[in-house]
């Protein structure tokens, strides 16, 4: 089996190896919000696979996330599902939802595209807050700590433990990179960039733009999904405020920032955003001031995210 851009392989390969040696030499601290920006990380992959690749730019990805999150926290709440089983469950509410809004939102384009996913995604919200007594609403529901530890192939684990986390969202980061590795650059990866950069042509060679980016709309639900499912078992907490528009926003933020298109770019704008907005908040009540100023100095200096613009100017194999 031939390996496409092997360059690119090779430096998934070299982050992953040194994302799972970082938990033998930082703090407690500093793994758990590493494990936070790593599960996050995941939520932005799934965004980019849509706006980076295929070029549609969602404003209501927050419901995925939050459908992820629900189906997976419910499942285990009220029905006391194991946790694979729960999670299995959320990665298919994000997947379907996807589907499902999908097959009408992608009649739209562009502008209209972008108002009726966030059109969608503020019902999805709403809908939280109205069924508040199966929800939790914005209070949220915590999930019971017995229920926080599962047996997997005759192996225990405790998702109180924070290395269990740790390891176990590295995991899930890894499979879900390589994954869109053999997507984005194989064949499948090819078609989504045709439809980004010019649909009309595309539809000239006889290819369904439709089919396409449905079935890109699907997958970056499925994963949005996986990560609001393993954030709500992992940290054992469920609540509206993931389905809010600030969400959509944040997920947006992480893929612009570290370079929409490019494999590794949600990994680093989650980890810059989230590092920055964790210091400063705690530095001064203004911070999102000072992030504001930061990002139109990012945005000046690099255009087109971080390893977008190191891609076009150094690099061309980072994509």
């Amino acid at each position: 089996m031939t390996i496409p851009n092997k360059k690119l392989f090779a430096l998934c390969l070299v982050v992953l190896a040194l994302l799972f040696m970082a938990q033998f030499v930082l703090s407690n601290y500093l793994v758990l919000a590493l494990t936070r920006i790593l599960i996050l990380a995941i939520f932005a992959m799934g965004y980019n696979m849509l706006m980076g690749y295929t070029g549609l730019l969602s404003l209501g990805h927050a419901m995925f996330f939050a459908a992820g999150l629900y189906a997976a926290g419910l499942a285990n709440y009220y029905g006391g599902v194991s946790l694979p089983i729960a999670f299995v469950i959320g990665i298919l509410g994000g997947g379907v939802l996807a589907f499902v809004i999908g097959l009408l939102a992608l009649r739209t384009q562009t502008v209209s595209f972008m108002i009726v996913t966030l059109m969608f995604a503020q019902v999805a919200y709403l809908l939280t807050l109205y069924f508040s007594n199966v929800t939790g609403g914005d209070q949220g529901l915590t999930l019971p700590t017995a229920s926080r530890s599962f047996s997997l192939f005759g192996l225990a684990v405790d998702l109180t433990s924070p290395m269990a986390r740790f390891n176990i969202a590295l995991t899930l980061f890894a499979v879900v990179l390589i994954g869109l590795f053999a997507v984005t650059q194989g064949p499948l990866g090819r078609l989504f960039v045709a439809v980004r950069e010019n649909i009309n042509r595309t539809e000239m060679l006889g290819f369904d733009t439709y089919r396409i980016r449905l079935l890109a709309f699907t997958i970056s639900g499925a994963i949005s999904g996986l990560a609001g499912a393993i954030y709500g078992l992992m940290f054992g907490f469920i609540g509206s405020s993931f389905a809010e528009f600030r969400s959509s926003i944040e997920v947006l933020l992480f893929t612009l920032v570290g370079g929409p298109g490019t494999l590794l770019g949600p990994l680093v704008g989650t980890g810059v955003m989230t590092m920055l907005i964790d210091r400063l908040s705690g530095m001064t009540s203004a911070y999102l001031i000072v992030v504001g100023v930061l990002l139109i100095v990012i945005n000046l200096w690099f255009p087109k995210g971080i390893l977008g613009t190191i891609r076009d100017r150094w690099v061309p194999w980072l994509k």
